[in-house]
């Protein structure tokens, strides 16, 4: 018999014992890989300005299309405003997570160079994500900042021109045409400020196809802010005639000025005083036509999405930082407390996201950033005050928000439940109070009716409460 070396023998046992232990091995599988989270922002979006609501004026296939394979909060807020820019102050809670005015405070530091905690794009970033943002920022911290990539940051609002302003004075007065690129505004460029954040987004995503790390995008439309500028083929699909004057309409509001929503008011130069129902028609018409615009550019960036194979784990937010009068009680800006300009569409799609759902329960918009940092495995900061929204979404919480709070700088305060809505307007020394079940347009003011004098007392108190909470600079209410 012939005798094995012993050197040998010995490495044939240790290549047995690792072939058997690579073959016994475990397998692991590689960790799944975060959600991507695209969130998709309008300004000056109405929550009444979609097609799906029964507004059937407004031709949005896209954002139809995202309720349905989605959820619906279908009661969304915006706090308000420090100043007549509403979406500074929408824009500052939603990228810092804070209430109104600690969110003012928060911008305060910013401003004059003193450090503050992290933004939300900063958040993710810690959670692994590449960011990226284009569009409308306005905000004090710079874009390039925050992000990994950024496109085309734009400003507050397309510049306009006086002709954008006090028109149509009559069915004569065709000075201002929407169409016309030499006005600049959204057509400053040579490309409509919608179709670059479109196309900004495409291209984002067409890269972020080589890249491993999950990804955040910030796309921010001007969209349907004025100078209320779109193609002709969108203003075509909205012929005058058909365009409904608001059953709100009002020829001037009786407290514009007290609340600080007169006639030196920016966005209510827009319109010729008193309002006529002809020169509401002729913005409503423009208004909608922006809004379709978007609403095509949407549809672009929802096939890019679906293209790259990775819409099951992808959410998408689409809502806006505030709503829009345009003619309604008189009205045409959002420097008010009425549900057509605090009020925000807000649609939720995902992974594990129910399909064609709508929740009734209030929330504000800027729920939207703890919510994420929850997809994305991130801790939610102590400071951030508002909430994740995922319990609700996942059928296992109840309305975290029984009263909703509501300012406009030292001039209006507002409380609203599912019920009523109490304003204030200090100056004015006026209350006003809506039943909202039998009135939810809110046109009769029933703040002397003996028969709501319990609500009206209810809702002081309220008011009163949040006021304290929300460190409001002004006097409480009844103080």
């Amino acid at each position: 018999m012939k005798v094995i070396p012993f050197r040998i023998f010995t490495a044939i046992a240790l290549l047995g014992v690792v072939l058997f232990s690579c073959k016994e091995a475990p397998k692991t599988e590689a960790p799944a890989k975060k959600p991507n989270v695209v969130f998709i922002f309008a300004d000056d979006h109405s929550y009444n300005a979609l097609s799906n609501l029964g507004a059937d004026q407004v031709y949005t296939p896209n954002l139809d299309r995202l309720r349905k394979n989605g959820t619906d909060f279908s009661h969304t807020y915006n706090m308000g405003g420090w100043n007549g820019a509403i979406c500074v102050a929408s824009r500052a809670m939603i990228n810092t997570g804070q209430y109104i005015w600690n969110a003012r405070r928060t911008d305060s530091l910013v401003r004059k160079g003193q450090p503050t905690n992290p933004y939300w794009s900063e958040y993710m970033q810690q959670a692994g994500y590449d960011t990226y943002m284009t569009g409308k920022w306005h905000v004090s911290r710079k874009a390039e900042e925050l992000f990994n990539t950024v496109g085309h940051v734009r400003g507050g609002m397309p510049r306009s021109v006086k002709t954008a302003y006090n028109r149509p004075l009559s069915v004569n007065d065709t000075v201002w045409k929407s169409t016309d690129t030499i006005n600049g505004g959204f057509w400053a460029g040579g490309t409509h400020w919608s179709e670059v954040v479109a196309n900004d987004a495409l291209q984002f995503i067409d890269s972020a196809k080589t890249k491993e790390n999950p990804f955040f995008m910030y796309l921010a439309f001007n969209a349907p802010h004025d100078p209320r500028q779109a193609p002709q083929e969108y203003l075509d699909k909205y012929p005058l005639d058909q365009v409904a004057v608001p059953e709100t309409f009002l020829e001037e509001y009786p407290y514009h000025e007290e609340m600080g929503a007169g006639k030196k008011l920016r966005d209510e130069r827009l319109a010729p005083y008193p309002r006529t129902p002809y020169s509401i028609q002729v913005h409503r018409k423009e208004y909608y036509a922006l809004i379709s615009h978007m609403d095509t550019q949407i549809g672009k960036i929802l096939d890019a999405l679906e293209a790259t194979g990775e819409m099951d784990n992808t959410y998408i937010v689409f809502t806006a930082d505030h709503g829009l009068s345009v003619g309604q009680h008189g009205l045409l800006g959002k420097q008010n407390m009425y549900d057509h300009s605090v009020r925000v569409p807000f649609y939720v799609v995902g992974p594990d996201v129910p399909k064609g759902k709508t929740i009734d329960a209030p929330i504000y918009l800027q729920d939207v950033m703890p919510t994420t940092l929850e997809w994305a495995q991130q801790a939610i900061p102590e400071h951030v005050e508002f909430s994740s929204l995922v319990p609700l979404i996942q059928g296992k919480g109840k309305a975290h928000l029984p009263y909703i709070y509501g300012a406009y700088t030292e001039n209006q305060r507002m409380v609203r439940t599912d019920s009523h809505k109490l304003i204030w307007y200090p100056k004015a020394e006026k209350i006003r109070l809506f039943d909202l079940k039998k009135d939810p347009l809110e046109e009769n003011d029933v703040a002397e009716d003996a028969n709501y004098a319990e609500v009206k007392t209810d809702l002081i108190e309220k008011l009163q409460s949040l006021q304290q909470d929300m460190h409001d600079p002004i006097p409480t209410i009844g103080k």
